[in-house]
């Protein structure tokens, strides 16, 4: 399945918004402000004037700014494990899948939901305790791909570095790729920027 399939079957089971309903145009807007101004610093009338409603009219969505904020990331964090999920599905062996990992989270970082993906990482503490262990659940599932497949590459003895260790190294350096990586510039392809990542940890190109 590619992304647009993925994105459809999660529509179709109500865990994500479609991008063109009020809802979905909400969130978009919601995770570029969120981004560009701030959670504390966007209002509700922000919020409505980005998609040109009335401010009482986004408590038909959401009951409170906090609940737009979970939503955004709620969504974000179910497809892209979904998508990545699918990738690892495809891939044959541990080096393939640690390949598909790298691939969906460099675009989904990228790509339609970067804007969002920069909100989970800065506006986590924004989220009450209650919310925060919601998302947290999610992103547990998220991580453990992560982990599942660089836990075998070092039972294979691919990986010489502890799984936990890398994932979070890699975390950090995938998520950076937003402040320069510039494909529409002439440089490298989101391909050519994975194959360099996996490189980067000892694994030739396939």
């Amino acid at each position: 399945m590619n992304r647009d399939d993925i994105l459809q079957s999660l529509i179709a089971d109500n865990l994500v918004s479609a991008p063109d309903s009020a809802r979905g145009r909400l969130l978009r807007e919601a995770a570029r402000l969120f981004r560009d101004k701030g959670y504390e610093r966007t209002t509700v009338r922000d919020l409505a004037a980005a998609v040109g409603i009335q401010s009482g009219s986004l408590f038909h969505h959401f009951r409170t700014k906090e609940e737009i904020l979970k939503a955004v990331m709620v969504e974000t964090i179910r497809l892209n494990t979904a998508v990545m999920q699918a990738a690892m599905d495809a891939a044959d062996s541990s080096r393939e899948k640690l390949r598909a990992l790298v691939r969906a989270e460099l675009e989904s970082i990228n790509g339609q939901t970067g804007e969002a993906m920069a909100v989970l990482v800065y506006e986590w503490r924004s989220l009450s305790e209650t919310s925060r262990a919601e998302v947290l659940k999610l992103r547990d599932i998220y991580e453990a791909l992560w982990l599942e497949v660089l836990g075998s590459l070092k039972d294979e003895g691919a990986l010489a570095a502890d799984p936990f260790v890398v994932r979070r190294m890699l975390m950090g350096a995938l998520s950076w790729t937003v402040t320069w990586y510039r494909p529409e510039r002439g440089g490298l392809t989101l391909d050519g920027l994975t194959d360099q990542v996996v490189a980067m940890l000892g694994f030739s190109q396939s």
